[in-house]
């Protein structure tokens, strides 16, 4: 079954908690939460101590999408504060493979696991994780250009989705697709191979996140 992973870019920072305790009460698998630092892309996010908050907030799992450049720099430390997945930009890791390996050794340190998973930009071909099949637990694939929540969702990902799903063949591995996904993206996201749903305005923006929630597992079938 499809997993909805509501976008904490999306909520009410003045309202946190609330915002956390609506969608986890509303049914969502899990939290996206976006790191950014102004220089991988053109927005300033959230840190360690929003994390915390979160975490001391929610047990639904947390999949920590940095959108930053040397992101090795910070996995321990985003780890050791209950990151449960841990996703690096193709583009900002020279040394991919290093990288996503050293994510799955942090599981030793915390006593948990903790999740390995790399992201594409829109224009980023899935060829680039030929050699890192066997190291990846997450492929996260950019719907829009990252950066704003609030986007609409590029067509030309579907193809692309089919593409990613191909190239990882039977290995258990999740496809995630974040953003602009709606209500009416889910059937044909799922359709072409997406596992996980990133979806940030349609659920904090509605009035009731359980019944969007609900509609787009239905709807993914």
């Amino acid at each position: 079954m499809v997993k909805i992973a509501p976008s904490i870019l999306s909520a009410d920072f003045g309202i946190l908690a609330e915002e956390i305790a609506r969608v986890e009460a509303a049914g969502a698998d899990q939290l996206h939460i976006d790191v950014m630092d102004g220089r991988f892309v053109p927005n300033i996010s959230m840190g360690f101590p929003i994390l915390d908050a979160i975490r001391k907030r929610t047990r639904l799992p947390l999949d920590l999408h940095l959108m930053i450049v040397e992101p090795e720099k910070y996995l321990p430390e985003f780890a050791a504060r209950g990151a449960d997945m841990l996703t690096v930009h193709v583009e900002a890791c020279p040394h991919l493979q290093r990288t996503l390996v050293s994510i799955r050794e942090l599981a030793a340190r915390r006593g948990a696991p903790v999740k390995a998973g790399a992201a594409l930009n829109p224009a980023t071909h899935p060829s680039t994780l030929d050699y890192v099949t066997d190291d990846l637990d997450l492929v996260l694939v950019m719907s829009v250009n990252p950066g704003f929540g609030g986007q609409k969702l590029i067509p030309a990902v579907y193809p692309k989705i089919r593409q990613i799903r191909s190239l990882l063949g039977t290995r258990p591995i999740d496809v995630s697709i974040d953003g602009g996904v709606k209500v009416e993206h889910a059937r044909p996201l799922v359709e072409h191979g997406a596992s996980i749903l990133v979806a940030g305005s349609a659920v904090f923006e509605a009035k009731d996140p359980a019944a969007v929630i609900k509609q787009m597992r239905s709807a993914a079938g």
